[in-house]
């Protein structure tokens, strides 16, 4: 990959480095925030030798893979020089085009963008951790079925940088939702940091909001409503920070904006987010246990369906949005049903792109090149460049690919597939499984594969497939 040359089309694409206010890379995409769309050329995006795909939001979302995001998008940042202003020459066209995007961008669009802003520069902390706990915890209980009390160092030192993340995971999110809102990102921190104090507990007990009969019961206790709470009272740190400081005199900005702002959020956050976000979380979990966690046809059902319904969400970018949901399930529960569910989605793609390979021989050998290309890291649970590169652009294979998924994903439902962390997909995410889930989420990627390979190979074959 020549960085240099991939940098100055992109940059060119998106309508060259003055229409550009912002560019940031994910696992996959390099995403932009441009001033003028009107300048941006999609097509010369797309044909760009290594760029598998565009997707068009609120930003403009170039998919190059792993790896490639992260060099371009610093060699990018470090070699061109963005002005957020917008210039005289472009303000009238923001000014025409403001209501229109407004329409465009939905308000539930505009809520998934932000939690993905908040989640997304997490994704590379919560593998390793994941990967991290995993391996700890499968050769924790192997010791343990051997009769092996005594835990190894390597083990303890393995917990010790899984926990550093998941054991303060609501710090991590509280900075990062108030480098969202326009907060201070301290004072976001302290915000995440205080609803897991355990002197929550005994602020509950003093005021009696607390069961002790069933701790989880109780009104108020340390983590209650997790990360939503955090979310939702960093916002409101944001809202309450900016407007002291209107108010306040410049000479006690510095002192008396930080203390008033924490002292009322916190007073919001622990009398009323926390209980409330409580609520919520707790009802979120009855629809998923009602989905997913529940024994028969209603597990196999929900599964399915999830699944199924995985990649066109991933095709709009919008798959950040279900971190929360992780999250929630493995504070209430230590492990995750949803994450190894949604997993299959991409084996579908395997199967599908796999079954396109084979009837493509002798007929398109620029498809195949592509998707021999993306096959490797789709196995470790990458699937943009597949979606993008193979079956979205030929339509029916994305439709059997979600399908085989689906199957997949309620086999997964109806063994009770889960995980201690997320992160990973694929292949990869077999360290992350509860050890004795392993198998079966390996049996659930193999009837994705199996499926999406017949599924296409019999029925969803393009009949262009040879413009392609």
């Amino acid at each position: 990959m020549n960085l240099e040359l991939i940098s100055k089309q992109i940059v060119d694409g998106l309508g060259g480095e003055k229409n550009i206010s912002n560019l940031t890379n994910c696992m996959t995409r390099v995403r932009a925030t441009v001033k003028d769309k009107a300048l941006v050329n999609i097509t010369e995006l797309q044909d760009i030798d290594g760029v598998i795909g565009v997707v068009e939001d609120s930003t403009i979302q170039v998919v190059v893979g792993p790896g490639k995001s992260r060099k371009i998008g610093d060699y990018i940042n470090q070699n061109y020089k963005f002005n957020s202003e917008s210039s005289s020459n472009d303000k009238d066209y923001v000014a025409e085009n403001k209501e229109k995007r407004k329409q465009n961008d939905n308000k539930f669009k505009q809520a998934l963008k932000k939690v993905a802003n908040i989640f997304v520069p997490l994704i590379p902390a919560i593998i390793a951790a994941g990967l991290c706990n995993g391996i700890a915890g499968y050769f924790t209980n192997t010791y343990a079925a051997q009769g092996i009390t005594e835990i190894p160092i390597w083990i303890t030192f393995l917990q010790t940088i899984g926990n550093g993340l998941f054991g303060y995971l609501a710090i991590f999110v509280g900075i990062n939702s108030a480098k969202e809102f326009g907060a201070t990102e301290g004072l976001g921190g302290m915000i995440g940091a205080i609803t897991i104090s355990a002197n929550i507990d005994t602020i509950s007990q003093m005021l009696g909001l607390f069961n002790a009969d069933n701790r989880l019961n109780s009104i108020l206790i340390s983590g209650k409503g997790g990360i939503i709470g955090v979310i939702v009272s960093v916002a409101i740190l944001a809202f309450i920070e900016k407007r002291v400081r209107k108010v306040m005199p410049d000479v006690f900005d510095n002192i008396l904006t930080p203390l008033i702002s924490i002292l009322l959020t916190c007073m919001i956050t622990i009398f009323i987010i926390m209980p409330a976000s409580g609520f919520v979380s707790d009802g979120i979990m009855k629809v998923l246990e009602t989905l997913i966690m529940t024994e028969g046809p209603m597990a196999i059902v929900g599964g399915f369906i999830l699944s199924a319904s995985f990649l066109p969400l991933l095709m709009v970018g919008l798959h950040h949005g279900l971190i929360p949901f992780y999250v929630l399930q493995l504070e209430s529960t230590g492990s995750i049903t949803l994450f190894p569910i949604l997993c299959m989605a991409g084996a579908g793609q395997i199967g599908a792109a796999f079954a396109i390979y084979l009837r493509a021989k002798g007929r398109n050998e620029k498809l195949r090149n592509v998707i021999r290309a993306s096959l490797p890291v789709g196995l470790l649970g990458i699937g943009e460049p597949l979606l993008y590169g193979v079956t979205l652009p030929l339509g029916t294979p994305f439709i059997t690919a979600s399908i085989a998924g689906g199957f997949a994903g309620a086999f997964a439902s109806y063994m009770k597939v889960a995980s201690i962390a997320y992160g990973p997909a694929g292949l990869t995410a077999i360290p992350i499984m509860l050890p004795d889930k392993m198998l079966y989420y390996f049996l659930s990627l193999c009837i994705a594969y199996v499926l999406g390979f017949l599924f296409t190979y019999f029925f969803a074959v393009p009949k262009g497939i040879d413009e392609y």
